[in-house]
């Protein structure tokens, strides 16, 4: 058992990133944690205890999104990973970004679990085939599909946190300002607005999508939202600057933009309760 909680203890930081970046769920990244760590306190005489980890937890994360899919089905309202603090010198925002892991969930699991591997981790074809019990030439042909599926999507960012924090902070402006002009100028002629409150808060049903539709609807949040006790911090969330809204010292939501540094691309509000719990100053787990 002690040997078990050390292993974990040595590669938790790196298994915790594998699992957060699979699933898009700081809870279930931890529930994927404790079951790993569960199974190995029953395995005797494990000859890599990292590699044996990386496998357990890839395989139990494969298992959790095949099962994820049913229940996003039925998801009220549009759906967005679960948003978790990082450090201000998260040496790969893109790769942990709401908008990569969105982009993610367009992926079979295993093409996520192997494009997350290679690209991300820097696992070799030979060891990602080992842990998957599959062949290198399918790993390299399951690489190849997701990483044409990422490359449609075009993502782009801002070419420093700085030039993202400058653009997040002008356009809180525009919109506090109330002006639906303002506000649609700074926002991508295909710009969206994404709402996920999971039925269990008010929030729009659908993505709303284009330019002036979104300049209204978010000028009608602002105009509609009530205030008071709301306490506003910027944070760096999923690897770039963000908007922490709390009250009474609890998260209630989410506010983060995509941005190629020039325009608002999307407009991303995370106000589901059930997803603002790794945001609580007690349980920030760096990815």
């Amino acid at each position: 058992m002690g040997e078990a909680v050390d292993a974990l203890s040595v590669y938790r930081a790196k298994l915790f990133a594998i699992a957060y970046r699979m699933l898009g769920s700081a809870a279930d990244a931890e529930d994927v944690l404790q079951d790993a760590w569960l199974r190995m306190r029953s395995v005797d005489d494990i000859a890599n205890a990292e590699a044996w980890l990386t496998t357990t937890v890839s395989r139990l994360c494969i298992d959790r999104l095949r099962s994820a899919r049913t229940q996003r089905e039925v998801y009220v309202g549009p759906w967005l990973p679960e948003p978790v603090i990082t450090a201000p010198d998260e040496p790969d925002p893109q790769s942990i970004s709401l908008a990569f892991l969105v982009v993610l969930e367009r992926l079979s699991p295993l093409e996520r679990a192997v494009l997350l591997l290679h690209d991300v981790f820097d696992y070799e074809y030979v060891e990602i085939a080992q842990m998957l019990e599959s062949s290198e030439a399918a790993v390299r042909q399951l690489r190849h599909r997701a990483h044409t599926h990422v490359s449609d999507a075009q993502l782009r960012f801002a070419p420093s946190k700085e030039a993202h924090e400058r653009l997040l902070l002008g356009f809180v402006g525009a919109c506090q300002a109330g002006d639906v002009a303002t506000i649609a100028a700074m926002l991508a002629a295909d710009a969206r607005a994404v709402t996920d409150g999971g039925g269990k808060v008010r929030a729009a049903r659908n993505v709303v999508l284009g330019r002036d539709h979104v300049a209204r609807f978010i000028a009608g949040l602002v105009r509609k939202g009530g205030t008071d006790g709301v306490v506003v911090t910027i944070v760096q969330v999923n690897g770039w600057p963000a908007l922490l809204m709390s009250v009474d010292g609890m998260p209630s939501g989410v506010v983060s933009i995509e941005t190629d540094g020039a325009l608002v691309l999307a407009v991303n509000l995370v106000l589901n309760p059930d997803k603002l719990g790794a945001l609580r100053p007690s349980a920030q787990t760096a990815p």
